[in-house]
């Protein structure tokens, strides 16, 4: 593969013409000095355009020698004109400064028509500094305008918005769970500011800038990755401006949320930005209750011109109760009883607690070389005690399962990404190498609590009288694990003419499980099982053609490898699943760039997929040890995804889509005990889609009047198991959750400094199930208001 993509380079440099041409380069600042980000450049007469970066930065190469005019334009600015002469083989450098402050380009950003699209913005998630519409696959970002017109309080609800990613299920109300073009997301897949986040956690919405999605593979960017999607949540940074916004949300079930967030200069070389809020609230389910306390403060230093370094941290802490909603009778199917019907106890409860710091530096090493580096820790904790596993006999009959447990995990990375841009000919590349390494020690320990609480009939809770106690437990047992692992990758976009791109990338990842350590506290020996070690090359392969500037048509493939912990029921070591990736697709930019319609295809094969053993060794015991996997055989993933996002005109956003996926099982091995080929993996539904618009009134005597539509679809799915061949159980371990719709009216009114929001979501009052396997049912929920009041300094 290298020797071929070498000689490919080779070949066409050889065949390719030198050019006198020359290069204008520049930056666009505001009124006060700050870089000013996505403003428009062009040269008149010419096809030849850019936008300039987050730093204000932007180049145009590949120009005829002669005189030109540029035109720097920027809604609800003066329009810039300003004469430059270009030079063959030379750089003309040039530096502009529109009439607005930062501050005013930030209020006619919310105010005015936004062009930069999807296609159009580059990634923090893709490590290079490429439009999303130079890249061979599919990108999502939801910016903080979003956030905040549709009051987001999860990570759910944000995901409504990106089709082809979905919520799978909520265990327990004690984590959100999100499948991307039927492969389940982990720890391993989500990202906060680049660094990895423990998925146990509910992350705080109000810190966000931005949530980034980058379909498709990510191996090559960030090693061992299960396919489908990486989602990335960058928070907000420090700025050299001074500012800010207090406000308060209330709503339904005793929500209250106050939240504020101040920016602004320490000297010319030190910004800082520090933001919090505190939430509590009860539940449409009875006795569940939830409190959540968060600041997350950040620094940033201006070392020299050319480099900077910017130090973070956030500390969440969330107390709540675990609630494994309605259950089910029989494993069959899903409990008739009330959307607020609760089956635990009053004092079950779950104390989570994450904490997180990190440094980045940035240094130009020069116009066209930039180092980044990065490092991170991150420490998670929860002690949880419940009843759990709601599953009750054909007649409600429930022997109430209880479970006492604490985990522990602390979380180091370290990263570097040298990024470089330089010609052969006329080939103009945007490389990027790279290194990271990464080490969790987890921690988990178990208890002496009894299995058994007691017996409630959860169809009439009359026939029984539920125990109120808390029972004695003690750690009898902690299982210690550290895992290592180290990547080093390289990636390269070829602009081989205007119209085509070339991708071409290769990453090696070694991995590490050291000997998990369990210790016993009657005996106060220690024991070891075996060490694990796996290393693959995971390389990748992109074309990009662009017809005309504003289409992109693209096609890639990419092979990974997703290692497998825990152990089978023989107690072996689960082999990694290797997997296969293909994508084409269309993107497209209408109305001079303010709409993106993008359409994409898949196909992913992933050879051997791991989840929970449903049962133990025997076939027969429910397994409640979810270190305890099976391989289930080959699973092939195909689908279609229409995205659409944009403001095709002012005051109007738009983000709106459909995705289509059919994940099944295949070349299982035939087998007692094997998975049955052909069926649908669980918790993946074959369609999904959203629409979500907002108009805000630009001129008229209510001018800052907003209101809002959400829509959102999910189809019928599985919960429960997948089956096997001559498996003990007679009945179907597959429990059919039928589709759902949404639908949410928002609207809000901004004067001055002074903002109001209100939200009625679910106005239908649709009730439907997220399940989780066939114990953890929990309904959505029903109509609710929410409302938010905001000032802004």
């Amino acid at each position: 593969m290298k020797n071929l993509y070498i000689t490919l380079t080779l070949i066409l440099a050889s065949v390719t013409a030198f050019a006198q041409n020359g290069t204008i380069k520049g930056k666009i600042n505001s009124a006060d000095g700050q870089p000013a980000a996505f403003v428009t450049v062009g040269l008149k007469d010419t096809k030849k355009g850019a936008l300039t970066n987050e730093e204000g930065q932007f180049i145009l190469k590949n120009v005829k020698q002669g005189n030109y005019e540029l035109v720097i334009s920027y809604t609800g600015t003066k329009t810039i004109h300003k004469s430059v002469t270009v030079t063959a083989d030379q750089t003309t450098d040039v530096t502009f400064a529109l009439e607005a402050t930062a501050a005013q380009l930030n209020e006619i950003v919310v105010e005015g028509t936004r062009t930069r699209t999807i296609n159009r913005s580059p990634v923090n998630i893709g490590k290079l500094p490429v439009a999303a519409i130079d890249l061979p696959q599919g990108v999502a970002v939801i910016g903080h305008e979003v956030l905040e017109d549709q009051q987001v309080q999860r990570m759910s609800d944000v995901v409504k918005n990106i089709n082809g990613v979905y919520m799978a299920s909520s265990r327990a109300g004690t984590q959100e769970s999100f499948n991307a073009r039927g492969y389940g997301f982990s720890s391993t897949n989500m990202f906060k500011n680049g660094a990895r986040v423990n998925s146990g956690v509910m992350p705080e919405m109000s810190s966000l800038e931005k949530v980034e999605i980058l379909k498709g593979s990510a191996a090559i960017l960030y090693g061992n990755v299960a396919p489908g999607a990486v989602m990335n949540m960058v928070t907000k940074q420090p700025k050299f401006t001074f500012g800010g916004e207090v406000n308060v949300r209330g709503g339904s079930f005793g929500l209250l949320k106050p939240a504020f967030d101040v920016y602004g200069p320490l000297s010319s070389k030190v910004a800082y930005r520090i933001n919090g809020t505190f939430e509590t609230t009860d539940s449409y389910r009875d006795k569940v209750h939830s409190k959540r306390y968060y600041v997350n403060p950040s620094l940033l230093f201006k070392l020299s011109e050319r480099t900077e370094l910017l130090v973070q941290g956030d500390y969440l802490k969330h107390d709540f109760t675990p609630d494994f909603g309605i259950g089910s009778l029989d494993n069959t199917k899903i409990a008739p009883v009330s959307r607020n019907s609760f089956f635990g106890t009053p004092w079950q409860y779950a104390h989570t607690q994450q904490s997180s710091a990190g440094a980045t530096i940035r240094h130009k090493l020069n116009d066209n070389w930039t180092l980044n580096g990065t490092f991170s820790y991150q420490r998670y904790s929860r002690d949880y005690y419940s009843i759990e596993r709601v599953q009750a006999d054909a007649n409600g009959k429930w022997a109430r399962p209880l479970n006492r447990a604490f985990n522990s995990e602390d979380y180091y990375l370290a990263q570097a990404d040298l990024n470089g841009k330089f010609n052969t000919g006329r080939l103009e590349h945007n490389v990027l190498v790279g290194v990271d390494g990464d080490r969790y020690y987890t921690k988990a320990y178990s208890y002496n609590q009894p299995t058994t609480y007691d017996t409630i009939n959860i169809l009439n809770p009359d026939l029984y009288t539920p125990r109120t106690d808390i029972p004695e437990a003690a750690r009898i047992k902690d299982v210690t694990t550290p895992i290592n692992r180290v990547g080093v990758y390289a990636q390269d976009v070829v602009k081989i003419t205007a119209k085509l791109n070339f991708l071409a990338g290769i990453r090696f990842s070694y991995l590490q499980n050291e000997a998990p350590a369990t210790y016993d506290y009657k005996s106060g020996q220690t024991t070891f099982t075996t060490a694990k070690y796996d290393h693959a090359f995971s390389p990748r392969l992109g074309l990009v053609y662009k017809p005309v500037e504003t289409m992109a048509v693209f096609a890639s493939y990419s092979n990974s490898f997703t290692p497998n912990n825990g152990l089978d029921v023989d107690s072996n070591s689960l082999n990694p699943s290797v997997i296969d990736q293909y994508e084409v697709g269309v993107k497209n930019d209408f109305f001079k760039g303010r709409l993106s319609v993008n359409v994409t295809a898949y196909r992913i094969k992933n050879n051997n997929y791991a989840q929970t053993a449903p049962f133990q060794k025997d076939g027969v015991t429910p397994n409640n040890n979810a270190n305890l996997k099976a391989l289930i055989g080959e699973t092939l993933s195909r689908g279609v995804e229409v995205d659409i996002a944009g403001h095709p005109l002012p005051g109007l956003d738009v983000i709106a889509g459909y995705s289509y996926n059919n994940i099944t099982i295949q070349s299982t091995s035939g087998v007692s005990g094997g998975a049955v080929e052909g069926e649908r993996l669980v918790g993946n539904p074959n369609h999904t889609a959203n629409a979500s618009v907002f108009y805000t009134l630009q001129k008229s005597a209510l001018k800052g009047l907003k209101f809002g539509a959400g829509y959102y679809y999910i189809g019928q799915r599985f919960g429960g198991w997948n089956n096997t061949i001559n498996q003990s159980q007679k009945y179907n371990r597959l429990i059919s959750v039928p589709g759902f719709s949404t639908l949410d009216l928002s609207a809000g009114y901004s004067f001055k400094r002074f903002s109001v929001m209100a939200k009625v979501s679910n106005i239908t009052n649709t009730y439907n199930y997220y399940v989780h396997e066939n114990y953890s049912v929990n309904p959505i929920p029903p109509t609710q208001f929410v409302g938010t009041v905001s000032y802004r300094f």
